[in-house]
């Protein structure tokens, strides 16, 4: 079984990497590579999308990258599961409305805004608690109270919200975790979460939708 964790330039993408190879070598059995080739991202069973920074600069950088087809030909056509972390989860979404109207993969029906929390700091930066929403195998073993990291400005707002699996309070509702069919994506950052994000990872890497 392999896992591809894409680099399309738009992400410190070491701490991901480790989190994803540890979890990898407790279960056994499952590779995780870091790769920008197409072929590697063709023959993956998991597809991991990371990002960081703004959402028209990395939906740009995804889409000008060598293996843009063949994440779309993995995740659309073939539907292996899918992870997108932070901005990474955010280009899921239908557009994005940082700096310029940016449209998204259009998998989860929902807008990108920046976050609006009177009286608190932006970015959203440190830990909060997770209020889950609804089940899915992912979050086995996680539970609401569980803490996650978060760096962001900007966040999902949904337009359907039976795609949103768990959100966080931070002057009012943020969306923390979303759904669809074989895709998932995380606001917060499961490789710097602790024990709970690890699981979460473990949970991604064994599941077959």
């Amino acid at each position: 079984m392999l896992t591809a964790i894409i680099d399309y330039e738009s992400g410190n993408l070491h701490s991901a990497e480790k989190a994803f190879q540890k979890m990898a070598a407790e279960i056994g059995g499952i590779e995780v590579v870091v790769t920008d080739d197409p072929q590697t991202v063709a023959r993956a069973d998991h597809i991991v999308l990371p990002g960081d920074g703004a959402f028209p600069s990395c939906m740009n950088a995804l889409r000008g990258s060598g293996v843009f087809d063949a994440v779309i030909e993995a995740v659309e056509t073939r539907a292996r599961p899918f992870l997108g972390i932070c901005v990474g989860m955010q280009l899921m979404a239908r557009i994005g409305h940082e700096y310029e109207d940016t449209p998204g993969l259009g998998w989860i029906d929902g807008e990108v805004h920046r976050i609006t929390a009177p009286g608190l700091k932006i970015p959203h930066m440190g830990w909060n608690d997770l209020v889950i929403e609804r089940p899915h195998p992912v979050l086995d073993g996680l539970q609401t109270g569980d803490h996650a990291y978060f760096v962001h400005s900007y966040q999902m707002q949904m337009t359907d919200p039976a795609q949103r699996l768990a959100h966080v309070e931070y002057g009012g509702d943020v969306t923390a975790i979303v759904s669809k069919d074989n895709m998932v994506g995380t606001q917060f950052h499961p490789e710097k979460s602790a024990d709970k994000g690890l699981q979460m990872i473990a949970n991604f890497l064994r599941w077959r939708p």
